[in-house]
């Protein structure tokens, strides 16, 4: 029997006693006062009272983070086939390198010349990922793929501006199986969102997205293999006609997994990709952060000479052959400009490397091979099962996930996706994406990667199976799901409620003091 660890922990900030310390700051050198002088910062600096922080001693810091890891659930404890963003299993080795302190002590503004160590691992992985993408030219800049996302619309943006027809270029075309971030970063990009419909096949419906394609598209963009963990196979077929309208085609990279090093973006015709670290990559990304979402591009001409490379955030790392040194190059005339301080997430990019240097090209080839197949292995497993369907061409091959439908079981017994992410999570397993995407009912999207082996994922499918029977011989057991877990089911909507969520400790302090009211 699984149980997850249980602790009446408070917050740190409730622990607080004064004058307990956990640490004492090192007096200053004696030489180096000897030197300056005492420290006298500008009255301007100078706080006005102390830091509000917790006065707790190191046992209870220890113990408290101890205690809130063990209540807690990652890729270390069991699977995490959340699907579409589901993170890997992160390689000790990588690990190793990305915390290594002569790397987490380096200042930005170093000179180039003092870090090209570290440059030239940046700029290593631009060059793989050109090559992996199948593109001419690659950034490490933008901070996630939702940023790499808006630098994509934001270029797309600037070329039809610099053609002079953004005027009439206002809509950008996505499929209803792609990312929910494809529409945002469009209409945060300023772009009309025309959406079209996906056919029984799994396919873009072609004869939809004919007569959505036209002079005012300024582009297309695409997750393939979709969220369905379908492959596109009218990709070229669609590229022709965004092309052909004058439009460019744009590549979700968030499932490259189910394909690298057997199909590349660039080979497709697309313009523009973003990868998602996190993802293929094996870079962690827990609580939103700190991700990599690097973008790519092809040598499409612009206007005169400029292509869609000058067009790229940044900075970037560049080589240059004369100094035999690598340089960090300031965004140029025509880019998108900078998306945040600084080169890249270095430490993110470092882990990539270390990911990308280990497994080798053979190696991510059999990776994304291994998780196709662990993929349709559990398919297999859930064939036919009471309780779920597989909705879209059940007979063709899933890549790197799969989208199964508890409607049979809701129709049945009421138990719904949410009920069986609940019976998973009491079991010890992790949640898949549920309610997503919006196009299967009672959605369940699974995915293993190529970490999982073959027992954990036999056994996620039993799991999947006792929860339909379970439901079926009492339909109440569901509700009350979960019961091993840390916390029990959560009030969704007091959860997400305008009224009550409380996104950070300073709304929840700030509302005992009266000082906050509904946020807006």
């Amino acid at each position: 029997m699984w149980r997850q660890s249980r602790w009446n922990e408070p917050l740190i900030t409730e622990m607080s006693r004064r004058g307990r310390r956990g640490a004492l700051p090192p007096r200053p050198d004696e030489k180096v006062v000897k030197e300056v002088g005492p420290l006298k910062l500008p009255q301007s600096l100078a706080r006005g009272s102390p830091p509000s922080l917790p006065e707790v001693s190191e046992v209870e810091v220890v113990r408290h983070y101890t205690r809130l890891s063990q209540m807690a659930y990652g890729v270390d404890n069991g699977p995490v086939p959340l699907g579409s963003c589901t993170m890997k299993y992160n390689p000790r080795v990588a690990a190793r390198l990305a915390f290594d302190p002569r790397l987490e002590t380096l200042h930005p503004l170093q000179d180039d010349e003092t870090v090209q160590g570290v440059l030239e691992a940046i700029y290593m992985v631009q060059e793989w990922l050109r090559h992996i993408t199948g593109m001419d030219a690659c950034t490490v800049h933008p901070a996630a793929g939702s940023q790499g996302e808006l630098a994509g619309v934001l270029m797309i943006k600037r070329f039809h501006e610099m053609r002079g027809d953004l005027d009439k270029r206002r809509v950008i075309i996505v499929p209803d199986s792609a990312h929910g971030t494809n529409p945002a970063s469009a209409a945060m990009g300023g772009f009309q969102v025309v959406e079209v419909p996906t056919g029984d096949d799994g396919n873009v419906d072609m004869e939809a997205l004919k007569a959505a394609v036209g002079g005012d598209t300024a582009g297309l963009m695409i997750t393939n293999p979709s969220t369905l963990g379908l492959f596109e196979e009218n990709i070229l077929e669609i590229s022709r006609l965004v092309h052909e309208a004058g439009g460019l085609l744009y590549y979700d990279g968030a499932n490259l997994n189910g394909i690298i090093g057997r199909a590349r973006p660039g080979d497709m015709e697309f313009d523009i990709a973003h990868v998602n670290l996190h993802k293929t990559f094996s870079v962690p990304h827990g609580g939103g952060g700190p991700g990599s979402g690097p973008v790519c591009v092809k040598r499409v001409e612009v206007v005169d000479g400029v292509t869609l490379e000058d067009l790229l955030p940044g900075p970037r790392v560049v080589y240059s052959r004369e100094e035999g040194l690598y340089r960090v190059r300031p965004p140029g005339r025509w880019s998108v400009g900078r998306l945040r301080a600084w080169i890249a997430n270095t430490l993110a990019v470092l882990w990539a490397y270390a990911y990308i240097l280990a497994m080798g090209p053979q190696g991510l080839r059999l990776a994304g091979e291994v998780s196709v197949v662990n993929t349709n292995y559990f398919i297999r497993l859930m064939e036919g099962h009471w309780g779920y369907s597989l909705p879209y061409a059940p007979s063709r091959p899933r890549k790197h996930e799969v989208v199964l439908s508890a409607k049979p079981l809701k129709r049945e017994t009421g138990a719904t996706a949410e009920d069986v992410a609940k019976g998973l999570l009491d079991a010890g397993l992790y949640a898949p994406t549920i309610y997503f995407p919006l196009i299967v009912e009672e959605a369940l999207m699974i995915e293993f990667t190529e970490s999982e082996t073959k027992e954990n994922i036999e056994a996620y499918a039993a799991r999947l199976k006792e929860i339909a029977e379970e439901a079926r011989r009492d339909p109440s057991t569901p509700r009350k799901w979960p019961r091993n877990t840390t916390s029990a089911r959560v009030d969704n909507v007091r959860a997400n409620h305008p009224r009550t969520v409380t996104p950070t400790w300073r709304v929840e302090v700030l509302r005992r003091q009266g000082k906050l009211g509904p946020l807006r």
